[in-house]
């Protein structure tokens, strides 16, 4: 039988490895499982781009947490992460880059305090009704996942890569157990509301980009190309209801054809790899507390496209919960 500890965090994409890192450097014994290692989950084809919550709008979040607690969960994450940038190994770094999008934004005020902000020239955002540079946090998710592996067994923990049938399975392993399956969850808690969102991405050679690109438009696509050393992550899709994670020949086309109208280079760049993942779609995150099988279930998952970003903030959330198992979390 497996030895019992304190929390079972099911999940081993950002929001679980995430999860367990910050429980277990809180001094609980935690166990991470996941159907994959951290590296073959969605989260590891994560443009990751933090925005911290500057980019949602009050109105786009009707139905979900309260705005200010999005918020708070975002200016968490942004800044960890920008704490995370100094050190290295961790894959985090800040760098300038371009936001862009296809439609005015009616208040853009705000960006312009962001480090690194100024307008774009209209040659450097050919096709988009505005753009702006400015300077954050963006994150080479695989050297990131390694950082957060090691940290997790350096604080005690341990992570086994194996499937979870049900809740009260996990619960007769944990008196405590953290679901952070993203869209899997759906299986798992037959939650209705949660529905995937495919993301694919097409990782080229960098023929020499420094700067990265980021479309905010809305919609099932988007133009963006993040530049980690030697590759280049370019993006991206969001199609809802697609549980298929093989790469689609014909968006890998498109992809390229949009991120080379921005950056010609990219249209000659060879291609490395295809990736796709389902982001956990839900009309509003699930952060709440049920009992099953004898334990406290603590569900953290339904972040959409913004998982990296909330992930810490969320974590927090999460360990403010266990504080009434009478241990400092």
């Amino acid at each position: 039988m497996t030895e019992r500890t304190d929390v079972l965090v099911v999940g081993a994409g950002v929001i679980g490895l995430t999860t367990a890192v910050h429980l277990a450097e809180q001094g609980l014994t935690v166990r991470l499982r996941g159907d994959q290692p951290p590296r073959e989950t969605t989260s590891a084809v994560a443009l990751a781009v933090l925005s911290g919550p500057l980019l949602s709008d009050p109105a786009d979040t009707a139905g979900w947490e309260p705005y200010e607690t999005t918020s708070a969960w975002h200016r968490a994450g942004l800044d960890t992460f920008a704490a995370l940038a100094g050190q290295p190994g961790t894959g985090v770094r800040v760098t300038p880059g371009r936001w862009a999008s296809r439609t005015e934004i009616a208040d853009a005020s705000w960006v312009r305090g962001m480090p690194g902000y100024r307008p774009c020239t209209p040659d450097e955002h050919p096709g988009f009704a505005m753009a702006f540079w400015m300077s954050v946090p963006i994150v080479d998710m695989p050297v990131y996942f390694d950082h957060l592996t090691s940290r997790l067994a350096a604080a005690g923990g341990s992570l086994e890569i194996g499937p979870v049938a049900s809740l009260e399975e996990a619960a007769a392993e944990a008196p405590v157990v953290v679901n952070c399956t993203g869209a899997y969850a759906r299986r798992l808690t037959a939650d209705p509301e949660i529905r995937p969102m495919r993301g694919q991405h097409v990782i080229v050679e960098n023929p020499g980009i420094t700067d990265y690109f980021y479309e905010f438009s809305k919609g099932p696509k988007l133009t963006a190309f993040m530049p980690h050393g030697d590759r280049l992550v370019c993006g991206g899709t969001a199609t809802r209801d697609d549980w298929s994670r093989e790469p689609d020949p014909a968006q890998t086309e498109e992809i390229i054809a949009r991120c080379a109208a921005v950056e010609p280079r990219i249209a000659g760049a060879r291609v490395l790899g295809v990736e796709a993942g389902l982001r956990a779609g839900r009309p509003r995150v699930r952060l709440a507390e049920e009992s099953a099988g004898g334990a406290r279930v603590i569900h953290n998952y339904g972040h959409g496209g913004a998982g990296v970003g909330m992930s810490w903030g969320c974590a927090h959330e999460v360990g403010k919960l266990l504080q009434h198992t009478g241990r400092a979390v």
